[in-house]
């Protein structure tokens, strides 16, 4: 897999923190991605057409981040019959609810799946999980994932208890 599978956009530079979280998790389960600033407000050609051309250059899921406004995700599920990930991301006078807001309450036939505000990480997960359905081996990757999860969370539980005698 060296061809990108999940395309990641983000409306400004600033979200480019919370963004990184994602594709660094995707770079641990061995996904290939590509990453891109396009504005849905500031850059609406460049928007449209990276969502258009998205599956021809072999994208499978986006991934797109954005605050207050919060209208990627949306003009670019308007553009693709892909999957699209929302992030909400925390920013201006409402500190996110906006954002979360405005990428959750889509119109009927153009669904976004949303995530936490700020939550780049589930995203990666969440594109995970839909390539998995295809790709057995991104399965089993992201089911040890969740294993380590479990097991470090339960050591965590049994140094707790023997702290308190």
């Amino acid at each position: 897999m060296n061809k990108p599978l999940v395309g990641i956009l983000m409306g400004s530079e600033s979200d480019l923190p919370v963004m990184e979280k994602g594709a660094q998790v995707l770079s641990e389960l061995g996904i290939p991605w590509e990453m891109d600033i396009s504005s849905a407000h500031r850059l609406p050609e460049k928007t449209a057409e990276y969502a258009r051309t998205a599956r021809e250059r072999g994208i499978e899921v986006l991934i797109c981040g954005a605050g207050m406004a919060a209208h990627l995700a949306g003009v670019v599920a308007s553009h693709t019959t892909l999957p699209v990930i929302g992030v909400p991301l925390k920013s201006g006078a409402l500190n996110g609810v906006d954002a979360l807001y405005s990428t959750v309450q889509m119109p009927p036939g153009i669904p976004v799946a949303t995530v936490a505000v700020d939550g780049g990480k589930n995203a990666a997960y969440l594109a995970c999980s839909i390539l998995s359905i295809k790709r057995p081996e991104l399965a089993e990757k992201l089911e040890q994932f969740r294993e380590q999860t479990r097991q470090a969370l339960l050591a965590t539980s049994r140094e707790l208890k023997a702290r308190q005698g």
